[in-house]
């Protein structure tokens, strides 16, 4: 029988690789997005666990919302990275610090 603490530990690894994804890599800004995506789904696995444990639907709920903010700044960030790379010719992160005015 898998208990509430195995899916709270499994969610806490998710959410310290996601955290780790994003300190150690700041160059590549695509897997920066991936990191928070997958920061995002280890909190909506906590809601899952608790929502299933709680016998609540209330948690499921704030499931879909957070899954429709996370495909609106997938999208809205894949076109940026789009029209970056097309002007720049580069998406890391060091090239993109500069302005140009």
């Amino acid at each position: 029988m898998i208990t509430l603490a195995d899916y709270l530990v499994l969610s806490a690894i998710l959410f310290c690789l996601s955290v780790a994804g994003i300190f150690i890599n700041r160059k590549n800004v695509l897997i920066l997005l991936m990191s928070i995506e997958l920061m995002l789904l280890a909190v909506n696995f906590n809601f899952i666990a608790f929502a299933r444990y709680l016998d609540d639907t209330a948690g499921e709920v704030f499931v879909f919302f957070v899954l429709t903010v996370a495909a609106a700044e997938a999208a809205i960030g894949l076109a940026i990275l789009v029209v970056l790379f097309r002007n720049r010719g580069t998406i890391n992160v060091t090239d993109l610090d500069t302005m140009k005015g």
